[in-house]
């Protein structure tokens, strides 16, 4: 009878001990989350009022104006410490020649009526598109040390550049009906031929003769955010980058390809962090 007494009381002390050390366990592992939590929050507040936007990731857009062309972009970032972000970038944009002199023409139809043109660019035989999609850093060498301040940033990405050559169209007056024609050298005395033109095409021809011309990109610029609250990126950039083609561009009649395009741009860049 003792025996079974003493096995049930040192039972009972044992499940007693291991109930008492699960909840001094959890009760530490709650502790300790809770000292983590707010060491990170201590943490976000310190960065915030140092001028390190304390974020996980950002979302931004942004329209470029190159010194030869213009483009759109899309980057998506993810910080890996409150100074450094790994991006990736999308990125459209157009080439142009430094020739292109864009102008306008007033012609007369084959039916004797007065045609206003639209405008074009005399010489022109091809447009040159870019598509790009690259992976880089975003550095901070500046935060802001308060709402009014403005943060510093360097960029540089690099990657893939996809171009894309479409031929350029004009309209020409001829009878019976409007000839629209790109360059050949077969057409060359019509082409190329003032009076003869009425104007450009616009978007209307060449979209299935595109020529897909493999390349690489790189580029680096400087970000400036003045934007008032972190969560929002509102910024200008600055840089220069280079682009170079597996095979050479031809953009206007009787001027050589290039394979090799350096490029300066400035760019107004929105969005946001999270």
């Amino acid at each position: 009878m003792i025996k079974p007494f003493l096995f049930f009381i040192l039972a009972s002390f044992i499940a007693t001990q291991t109930f008492a050390q699960r909840e001094v366990d959890q009760f530490n592992k709650k502790r300790d989350a809770k000292l983590e939590k707010r060491n990170k929050i201590n943490e976000i507040i310190r960065n915030e009022e140092e001028g390190v936007p304390a974020f996980a990731k950002h979302s931004l857009f942004s329209v470029k104006m190159h010194h030869d062309g213009y483009g759109i972009a899309y980057e998506k970032g993810w910080m890996k410490t409150p100074y450094k972000s790994t991006i990736f970038q999308f990125e459209l944009s157009e080439k142009r020649h430094p020739k292109e002199e864009k102008q306008g023409n007033t012609n007369f139809s084959s039916s004797g009526f007065v045609i206003f043109g639209r405008p074009f660019v005399y010489g022109k035989q091809n447009i040159f598109y870019q598509a790009k999609a690259g992976l880089g850093k975003q550095l901070m060498i500046g935060g802001k040390t308060n709402k009014n301040g403005v943060g510093a940033y360097f960029v540089f990405v690099g990657g893939f550049s996809a171009g894309l050559v479409r031929p350029y169209y004009l309209e020409f007056n001829a009878l019976p009906d409007n000839l629209k024609l790109k360059f050949t050298e077969q057409n060359r005395s019509q082409f190329l031929n003032p009076n003869a033109i009425i104007g450009g095409t616009g978007l209307q021809k060449g979209w299935n003769e595109l020529k897909f011309n493999p390349g690489a990109y790189a580029k680096a610029g400087l970000r400036f955010d003045w934007a008032r609250f972190n969560q929002v990126v509102t910024a200008m950039e600055f840089g220069f980058g280079v682009d170079y083609y597996s095979k050479e561009v031809i953009q206007m009649v009787d001027n050589p390809g290039k394979s090799f395009f350096p490029t300066g741009y400035v760019g107004l860049v929105f969005g946001n962090r999270k």
